[in-house]
Protein backbone atom coordinates (compact mmCIF):
# COMPACT_ATOMS: atom_id res chain seq x y z
CA UNK A 1 0.00 0.00 0.00
CA UNK A 2 1.34 3.43 -1.08
CA UNK A 3 2.38 5.53 1.74
CA UNK A 4 0.89 8.76 2.26
CA UNK A 5 3.61 11.64 2.78
CA UNK A 6 0.88 13.98 4.28
CA UNK A 7 0.70 11.63 7.31
CA UNK A 8 4.14 11.51 8.03
CA UNK A 9 3.87 7.47 6.53
CA UNK A 10 7.23 5.60 6.80
CA UNK A 11 7.51 1.94 7.26
CA UNK A 12 9.88 0.24 9.16
CA UNK A 13 10.39 -3.91 8.22
CA UNK A 14 13.44 -4.81 10.19
CA UNK A 15 11.98 -7.46 12.32
CA UNK A 16 14.93 -7.62 14.90
CA UNK A 17 14.33 -3.42 15.70
CA UNK A 18 10.45 -4.31 15.20
CA UNK A 19 10.49 -6.97 18.41
CA UNK A 20 13.67 -4.84 20.71
CA UNK A 21 10.95 -1.78 20.60
CA UNK A 22 7.64 -4.80 21.61
CA UNK A 23 10.24 -5.94 24.22
CA UNK A 24 11.38 -2.37 25.63
CA UNK A 25 7.65 -1.53 25.45
CA UNK A 26 6.55 -4.90 27.25
CA UNK A 27 9.17 -5.61 29.64
CA UNK A 28 11.10 -2.00 30.07
CA UNK A 29 14.04 -4.06 28.14
CA UNK A 30 15.20 -5.44 25.16
CA UNK A 31 17.20 -8.10 27.04
CA UNK A 32 14.26 -11.06 26.94
CA UNK A 33 14.06 -13.94 24.85
CA UNK A 34 17.60 -13.97 24.81
CA UNK A 35 17.46 -17.62 25.55
CA UNK A 36 14.86 -18.73 23.46
CA UNK A 37 12.41 -19.51 26.97
CA UNK A 38 9.24 -17.66 25.94
CA UNK A 39 8.58 -14.65 28.19
CA UNK A 40 5.44 -14.07 29.99
CA UNK A 41 2.72 -12.14 27.88
CA UNK A 42 2.30 -8.69 29.25
CA UNK A 43 -1.63 -6.71 29.69
CA UNK A 44 -2.64 -3.96 26.80
CA UNK A 45 -0.88 -2.03 25.14
CA UNK A 46 -2.22 1.12 22.81
CA UNK A 47 -0.65 1.39 19.71
CA UNK A 48 -0.15 4.77 17.83
CA UNK A 49 0.11 4.58 13.80
CA UNK A 50 0.35 0.60 13.60
CA UNK A 51 0.16 1.46 9.29
CA UNK A 52 0.45 -2.27 8.05
CA UNK A 53 0.99 -3.60 11.31
CA UNK A 54 4.59 -4.33 11.46
CA UNK A 55 4.75 -3.57 15.07
CA UNK A 56 1.50 -4.81 15.53
CA UNK A 57 2.95 -7.75 14.74
CA UNK A 58 5.82 -7.82 17.43
CA UNK A 59 3.01 -6.21 20.31
CA UNK A 60 0.94 -9.30 20.09
CA UNK A 61 3.78 -11.71 20.67
CA UNK A 62 4.33 -9.97 23.93
CA UNK A 63 1.16 -8.35 25.00
CA UNK A 64 -2.23 -10.17 25.65
CA UNK A 65 -4.06 -7.87 23.98
CA UNK A 66 -3.39 -4.40 21.75
CA UNK A 67 -5.47 -2.13 20.53
CA UNK A 68 -4.21 -0.23 17.19
CA UNK A 69 -5.45 3.38 16.85
CA UNK A 70 -5.27 4.36 13.01
CA UNK A 71 -6.21 7.62 11.40
CA UNK A 72 -6.02 6.59 8.32
CA UNK A 73 -9.08 4.85 7.20
CA UNK A 74 -7.89 2.46 4.99
CA UNK A 75 -5.36 1.17 6.98
CA UNK A 76 -7.69 0.59 9.72
CA UNK A 77 -10.13 -1.05 7.64
CA UNK A 78 -7.74 -3.61 6.65
CA UNK A 79 -5.28 -4.19 9.35
CA UNK A 80 -8.01 -6.53 11.54
CA UNK A 81 -7.36 -9.23 8.13
CA UNK A 82 -3.77 -9.41 8.59
CA UNK A 83 -4.20 -11.13 12.60
CA UNK A 84 -7.44 -13.12 12.18
CA UNK A 85 -7.53 -14.83 15.91
CA UNK A 86 -5.58 -12.48 17.44
CA UNK A 87 -6.83 -9.82 20.12
CA UNK A 88 -6.49 -6.82 18.35
CA UNK A 89 -8.95 -3.99 18.30
CA UNK A 90 -8.56 -1.40 15.53
CA UNK A 91 -9.99 2.13 15.97
CA UNK A 92 -10.16 4.50 12.99
CA UNK A 93 -9.31 7.78 15.47
CA UNK A 94 -7.00 10.40 15.45
CA UNK A 95 -4.67 9.81 18.38
CA UNK A 96 -4.82 13.21 19.40
CA UNK A 97 -8.01 13.05 19.93
CA UNK A 98 -8.58 9.55 21.07
CA UNK A 99 -9.75 8.46 24.62
CA UNK A 100 -7.15 6.21 26.41
CA UNK A 101 -8.15 3.71 29.24
CA UNK A 102 -9.27 5.26 32.09
CA UNK A 103 -8.94 2.53 34.41
CA UNK A 104 -6.02 -0.28 33.47
CA UNK A 105 -2.23 -0.58 33.77
CA UNK A 106 -1.17 -0.35 30.20
CA UNK A 107 1.62 0.86 27.69
CA UNK A 108 1.52 3.01 24.92
CA UNK A 109 4.44 1.82 21.84
CA UNK A 110 4.19 3.36 18.43
CA UNK A 111 6.29 4.52 15.19
CA UNK A 112 5.23 8.51 15.33
CA UNK A 113 5.23 10.93 12.39
CA UNK A 114 7.57 13.10 13.45
CA UNK A 115 5.66 16.34 13.03
CA UNK A 116 3.17 15.65 15.38
CA UNK A 117 6.19 14.21 18.27
CA UNK A 118 5.13 16.90 20.82
CA UNK A 119 1.64 17.05 21.03
CA UNK A 120 1.46 13.33 21.53
CA UNK A 121 3.84 13.46 24.24
CA UNK A 122 2.29 15.98 25.66
CA UNK A 123 -0.91 14.32 25.45
CA UNK A 124 0.14 11.01 26.92
CA UNK A 125 2.11 12.91 30.02
CA UNK A 126 -0.80 15.03 30.82
CA UNK A 127 -3.27 11.91 30.97
CA UNK A 128 -5.34 11.69 34.23
CA UNK A 129 -4.63 7.98 33.96
CA UNK A 130 -1.14 7.62 32.25
CA UNK A 131 0.44 4.69 30.86
CA UNK A 132 3.19 3.06 33.00
CA UNK A 133 5.63 3.07 29.88
CA UNK A 134 5.77 4.72 26.61
CA UNK A 135 8.35 3.44 23.82
CA UNK A 136 7.92 5.62 20.58
CA UNK A 137 9.96 5.83 17.83
CA UNK A 138 10.82 9.65 16.78
CA UNK A 139 13.63 11.48 15.03
CA UNK A 140 16.77 11.00 16.38
CA UNK A 141 17.59 15.17 16.70
CA UNK A 142 14.29 15.52 18.69
CA UNK A 143 14.83 12.19 21.20
CA UNK A 144 18.54 13.39 21.68
CA UNK A 145 17.37 16.97 22.34
CA UNK A 146 15.03 15.98 25.05
CA UNK A 147 18.13 13.76 27.39
CA UNK A 148 20.03 17.31 26.71
CA UNK A 149 21.53 19.31 29.25
CA UNK A 150 20.77 21.98 26.74
CA UNK A 151 17.29 21.98 27.77
CA UNK A 152 14.15 23.05 25.42
CA UNK A 153 10.29 23.76 26.08
CA UNK A 154 10.33 19.79 24.88
CA UNK A 155 12.81 19.05 26.97
CA UNK A 156 11.54 20.65 30.46
CA UNK A 157 7.95 19.36 29.18
CA UNK A 158 9.89 15.71 29.20
CA UNK A 159 11.50 16.28 32.49
CA UNK A 160 8.55 17.28 34.72
CA UNK A 161 6.59 14.25 34.11
CA UNK A 162 8.48 11.55 32.98
CA UNK A 163 12.60 9.92 33.02
CA UNK A 164 13.39 9.38 29.70
CA UNK A 165 16.00 6.99 28.39
CA UNK A 166 17.48 6.78 24.61
CA UNK A 167 17.19 3.24 22.92
CA UNK A 168 18.56 2.57 19.76
CA UNK A 169 19.44 4.31 16.37
CA UNK A 170 17.20 3.45 13.72
CA UNK A 171 19.10 4.23 10.19
CA UNK A 172 16.93 5.98 7.85
CA UNK A 173 17.44 3.60 5.27
CA UNK A 174 15.49 1.09 7.50
CA UNK A 175 12.45 2.94 6.27
CA UNK A 176 9.98 2.71 3.20
CA UNK A 177 10.06 4.78 1.34
CA UNK A 178 13.47 6.45 3.73
CA UNK A 179 12.89 9.61 5.54
CA UNK A 180 15.26 12.37 5.32
CA UNK A 181 16.30 12.22 9.38
CA UNK A 182 17.56 8.92 11.33
CA UNK A 183 15.10 7.95 14.27
CA UNK A 184 15.56 6.95 17.24
CA UNK A 185 14.15 4.91 20.07
CA UNK A 186 12.83 6.86 23.55
CA UNK A 187 11.53 5.10 26.73
CA UNK A 188 9.55 7.07 28.84
CA UNK A 189 8.28 6.40 32.27
CA UNK A 190 5.86 8.73 33.86
CA UNK A 191 6.02 10.02 37.23
CA UNK A 192 4.64 12.93 39.19
CA UNK A 193 5.30 16.42 38.36
CA UNK A 194 7.96 17.84 39.73
CA UNK A 195 6.56 21.28 39.37
CA UNK A 196 3.60 23.04 38.64
CA UNK A 197 2.14 22.99 34.97
CA UNK A 198 1.62 26.72 35.12
CA UNK A 199 5.54 27.19 35.15
CA UNK A 200 5.34 26.78 32.04
CA UNK A 201 3.57 30.17 31.04
CA UNK A 202 6.96 31.33 32.46
CA UNK A 203 9.11 29.15 29.99
CA UNK A 204 7.62 29.73 27.38
CA UNK A 205 8.37 33.33 27.26
CA UNK A 206 11.80 32.50 28.39
CA UNK A 207 12.24 30.73 25.33
CA UNK A 208 10.86 33.43 22.87
CA UNK A 209 14.20 34.15 21.60
CA UNK A 210 16.42 31.25 22.39
CA UNK A 211 19.67 33.35 21.19
CA UNK A 212 18.60 35.58 23.25
CA UNK A 213 19.70 36.32 27.51
CA UNK A 214 17.29 35.19 29.01
CA UNK A 215 16.91 38.20 31.06
CA UNK A 216 16.22 40.41 28.36
CA UNK A 217 13.30 37.70 27.14
CA UNK A 218 11.90 37.93 30.38
CA UNK A 219 12.00 41.69 30.92
CA UNK A 220 8.20 41.75 29.41
CA UNK A 221 7.00 40.05 33.00
CA UNK A 222 9.70 42.61 34.99
CA UNK A 223 12.00 44.87 34.82
CA UNK A 224 15.88 43.99 34.12
CA UNK A 225 16.62 45.66 37.14
CA UNK A 226 14.02 43.07 39.03
CA UNK A 227 15.55 40.50 37.28
CA UNK A 228 18.99 40.84 37.79
CA UNK A 229 18.39 41.08 41.52
CA UNK A 230 16.43 37.70 41.26
CA UNK A 231 19.42 36.37 38.74
CA UNK A 232 21.84 37.37 41.61
CA UNK A 233 20.08 35.71 44.59
CA UNK A 234 19.80 32.71 42.58
CA UNK A 235 23.11 32.40 41.26
CA UNK A 236 22.09 32.57 37.55
CA UNK A 237 24.65 34.53 35.22
CA UNK A 238 22.90 37.30 33.74
CA UNK A 239 24.00 35.99 30.12
CA UNK A 240 22.11 32.87 30.57
CA UNK A 241 20.01 31.65 28.06
CA UNK A 242 16.60 29.70 28.83
CA UNK A 243 18.31 26.91 27.93
CA UNK A 244 20.64 26.65 30.33
CA UNK A 245 17.97 26.72 32.94
CA UNK A 246 17.42 23.28 34.74
CA UNK A 247 13.74 22.40 36.20
CA UNK A 248 14.00 23.43 39.65
CA UNK A 249 15.46 26.83 39.13
CA UNK A 250 12.54 27.55 36.77
CA UNK A 251 10.38 27.06 39.68
CA UNK A 252 12.08 29.53 41.81
CA UNK A 253 11.95 32.34 39.07
CA UNK A 254 8.27 31.67 38.56
CA UNK A 255 7.72 32.46 42.42
CA UNK A 256 9.72 35.35 42.29
CA UNK A 257 7.74 36.03 39.24
CA UNK A 258 4.54 36.61 40.96
CA UNK A 259 5.74 38.63 43.96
Amino acid sequence: MKNKKELGQNWLNNREILNTIARLAAYGTSDINTSGVEAEKMGLCVEIGPGLGTLTSSLLRVFERVVAVEYDESLARNLPGSFPGKNLTVVNDDILQYDFPSSDNYVVAGNIPYYITSPIIEKILTLKNPPVRIVLLIQKEVAERIVDRRESVLSLFVKNHARAVLGPVVSRDEFTPPPKVDSQVIVLTPHPAVIPDEVFRLIKIGFTNPRKKLIHNLSCVKSKEEWTIIFNRLSISPDARAADIPLAIWQELYKTSLA
